[in-house]
């Protein structure tokens, strides 16, 4: 009965999850937020919101780089801790001045959720599936 509440018959690879990890997460954000944003450019430029005073062109671009670049870098574990950072703080830019830190906008807790996920990835690193560890 111990064998089946601890789900000791399926075996224990963190290396495999990390992986999925970066693979789902990123992924889901690549295709929902990344695309959009590389092939929505200049439709988006003129309405794309300016929390921190960096202009729309610089905060669209940083977004674009945290939405499309980095996601991509992450699934391949390339630089993958520098790349989570750099999602980190635009979903930290985001979760602040765009939710005011509060989930009773909408889609604030799916930034939240993508907030902790970038914090965990930038803390555990990509695993040894990945080409940062092969570079090592």
């Amino acid at each position: 009965m111990k064998k089946l509440f601890q789900l000791s018959f399926i075996p224990v690879n963190y290396d495999f999850g990390l992986l999925l990890i970066r693979v789902w997460f990123c992924l889901s954000l690549f295709v929902k937020h990344g695309i959009e944003k590389v092939t929505n450019f200049s439709e988006m430029l003129p309405k794309f919101p300016d929390p921190i005073h960096v202009g729309p062109t610089v905060g669209l671009v940083f977004a674009l780089i945290a939405d499309f670049v980095c996601p991509l870098l992450i699934i391949f574990g390339l630089a993958t801790r520098l790349a989570a950072l750099f999602m980190a703080i635009n979903l930290l830019v985001v979760f602040a001045f765009m939710h005011q830190f509060s989930f009773a906008q909408d889609h604030a807790e799916l930034v939240y959720v993508y907030l902790g996920l970038t914090i965990f990835i930038v803390i555990t690193g990509p695993g040894k599936y990945s080409i940062d560890r092969q570079m090592a």
